[in-house]
């Protein structure tokens, strides 16, 4: 069911205030990619354990294969029957209307990400894209976050080693994201600073000294996207630093994987996936953002 605009408002507007209230208690969100509805009913039992407010996120792709409506249904349906705090963000939306048609869905939180579909695409570009979508999105009060310039990598399982030297020129800086922010007015800057899409043969290290000078030089919130692969204490200072938003996609991916081969290993003879997928998968999946959760230090922060 649709929500009507004035729902829409007071959820977004109780979404901003409660990005505010992570950032001043230092907790932050996990932001945990809806595959299907076996990872959306992982992330609400891990959330529902551990009373935890968590955002689930689409991109393109599930959207695609959803669609904006039953992202929002399948989201407030699961949202009601487990009593947990839950908001749905639209992650790296390729273009200004594809960016439109998520506030108009009333999602809480979108990316606006230009560069994810033309790697080329000029600062101007960037800069004017966002601003549209910035003042678009004052129709629900929905939050815009954007970066200026394409983030590496995939949401994958990747066998090649990183690159520092190489990832290194596209970090984020505290001048250039101050210009940002204050060019296109968004209300979280998604920072670069050693994370990247994917998860890797060796742990990501993060630059917690330029996350400092970032947060010092931006008043606007801060998100971290790339965040598979990444030991758990870069995580928890991010946190303390000022991070209050954190993307969780391939961890989850593979844990969904691995415990499926498995469980269709162990049961030859099963046509009903759904059954293995509850028994299995679910479970899985939901150990990890269980492990996010304590990370991100947004245990029994959830107002229901």
């Amino acid at each position: 069911m649709s929500q009507t605009l004035r729902q829409m408002r007071e959820n977004c507007y109780r979404a901003r205030e409660r990005m505010a209230t992570a950032r001043a208690q230092h907790w932050a969100f996990g932001a945990f990619n809806l595959d299907d509805e076996a990872t959306l009913i992982a992330v609400a039992l891990a959330a529902k354990k551990h009373n935890a407010p968590v955002l689930v996120e689409v991109s393109q792709g599930e959207v695609d294969d959803i669609g904006l409506d039953n992202i929002r249904d399948l989201v407030d349906n699961t949202k009601s029957n487990f009593g947990i705090e839950m908001y749905v963000n639209l992650d790296h939306s390729p273009s200004v209307e594809a960016a439109k048609a998520g506030i108009e869905a009333g999602f809480e939180f979108i990316h606006i990400d230009i560069s994810q579909a033309n790697h080329d695409a000029s600062d101007q570009e960037i800069i004017e894209a966002t601003r549209e979508v910035v003042a678009y999105a004052k129709l629900t009060g929905a939050s815009v976050e954007s970066e200026p310039h394409y983030f590496g990598g995939s949401s994958n399982l990747h066998t090649e080693k990183i690159d520092y030297q190489e990832i290194r020129k596209t970090f984020s800086t505290p001048d250039g994201a101050r210009a940002f922010v204050e060019a296109t007015g968004i209300d979280t800057f998604a920072a670069a600073i050693g994370n990247l899409h994917g998860k890797y043969p060796v742990p990501k290290m993060l630059d917690l000294e330029l996350l400092k000078n970032i947060r010092e030089a931006i008043s606007c919130n801060i998100s971290l996207h790339g965040g598979s692969g990444t030991p758990g204490h870069y995580f928890k200072d991010a946190v303390r630093i000022g991070v209050s938003k954190i993307n969780i996609n391939s961890d989850m991916r593979i844990a969904y994987r691995t415990a499926l081969e498995t469980v269709l290993r162990e049961n030859p003879d099963e046509y009903s996936v759904a059954k293995l997928l509850t028994k299995s998968v679910v479970p899985a999946v939901s150990k990890i953002v269980e492990s996010k959760l304590a990370d991100f230090n947004s245990a029994d922060k959830a107002l229901i």
